[in-house]
């Protein structure tokens, strides 16, 4: 059996018990979170969130991209959040490569390089928070772009620390 199948069983164990349509498609808090995708930072019980709560937006990174400001003009000007908080972390795998070392090892190994950033930062996370929040703010199709907040979550403690321009 593998991890997915794994995966599949405990889905279905999960619908067994779960009342069909019991939240809306708007989040309670009205929030928007954008954050690394890393296995070891799991937003929901370093918040205390509940299903329904926020929408979560992950990526390599938590960078916000194209994509990213996308999904939060839709999370705001259809689905009612007003606030973003941003959540990047230390010990970032984005930190531990370049863009260039990046694009030549995917062409070495498929002949393609890609045609997307994979947006390597420095070590500082800090740094890169405060440059996702200045993307957010001049991206003029998210309305509540004043609305935003960054943090750094430590890995080594499970400390939560903002981050001030």
């Amino acid at each position: 059996m593998s991890v997915i199948d794994e995966l599949v069983t405990n889905a279905e164990r999960y619908a067994e018990c779960y009342p069909n349509g019991w939240l809306p498609p708007e989040p309670r808090l009205r929030l928007a979170i954008v954050t690394c995708m890393d296995a070891r930072l799991d937003v929901w019980r370093v918040l205390g969130l509940e299903e329904g709560d926020a929408h979560v937006i992950r990526n390599a990174g938590g960078v916000v991209t194209a994509d990213t400001r996308r999904s939060l003009a839709i999370s705001q000007r259809l689905l009612d959040t007003t606030e973003i908080m941003l959540i990047h972390h230390t010990d970032c795998g984005s930190t531990k490569i370049t863009e260039d070392a990046f694009r030549e090892c995917v062409y070495r190994d498929t002949g393609i390089r890609p045609d997307w950033a994979a947006e390597a930062f420095p070590k500082n996370a800090d740094l890169d928070v405060v440059q996702s929040i200045a993307r957010i703010r001049a991206d003029e199709l998210i309305p509540h772009r004043e609305r935003v907040r960054g943090f750094v979550w430590e890995v080594k403690t499970g400390r939560l620390r903002p981050v001030s321009r």
